[in-house]
């Protein structure tokens, strides 16, 4: 995997959204493994002194410690993503952390989507996840807890190589109405073309928890 030079940056901003972290290992269709790392915070402010969108990868222990929410506005340190094509924060090890504003407690959320407290990263492992449809992450989902943008590997070609994309999951409730999954994705395998996880999976990976749950 090609890596990138690093530089540590100072950020700021307003928080739009608190997810999980997580990484996903894709073997054909036989195999799709769930971990996660850690929370991604989504802010708009500035990012070593340019305004824009982005980013920031945490540690579980850092969202313990300051209990981010959505409208909080903080500042820290980061560092300038390593491995591009893998991860989908735009910065991570982040440092300094610092709550400037903190926005009311959001209590807990009746409906989709849910913009209180994220859980910790247990809650997530147990819960499994469904494939989500990128518009609807991109757009009512993007601002829930559950939703996610994950860390995707495909393993292409045992253990010679493998590809990298990101892919859209959601942790939530089965019977949540704005859920969507979206279209069949192609798992591709060297010499074999693509195969293509049409739900099944999901099924799987969230086979603990009933529809309300």
């Amino acid at each position: 995997m090609e890596t990138q030079i690093q530089e540590k940056i100072n950020f700021s901003g307003v928080i739009r959204s608190v997810q999980p972290r997580s990484n996903v290992w894709r073997y054909k269709l036989y195999n799709r493994t769930h971990s996660t790392t850690g929370y991604n915070v989504f802010l708009i402010g500035t990012a070593n002194g340019t305004e824009c969108e982005f980013a920031v990868a945490i540690s579980e222990k850092q969202q313990e410690k300051m209990r981010f929410h959505i409208g909080d506005e903080i500042s820290g340190t980061a560092w300038t993503k390593k491995y591009a094509k893998w991860e989908y924060a735009d910065y991570y090890r982040a440092g300094s952390l610092k709550k400037i504003l903190a926005t009311k407690d959001l209590g807990e959320e009746t409906a989709s989507p849910w913009k209180d407290e994220v859980p910790p990263l247990s809650v997530y492992n147990w819960r499994g996840c469904r494939m989500l449809d990128t518009r609807s992450y991109k757009g009512k989902c993007f601002t829930c807890k559950w939703a996610c943008m994950a860390n995707v590997t495909i393993e292409y070609n045992w253990g010679v190589s493998q590809k990298f994309r990101f892919e859209s999951f959601c942790y939530g409730p089965k019977n949540c109405k704005l859920y969507k999954m979206g279209k069949p994705r192609a798992v591709p395998y060297k010499d074999c073309g693509s195969d293509y996880d049409e739900g099944w999976m999901d099924e799987m990976c969230t086979e603990r928890r009933g529809d309300d749950e």
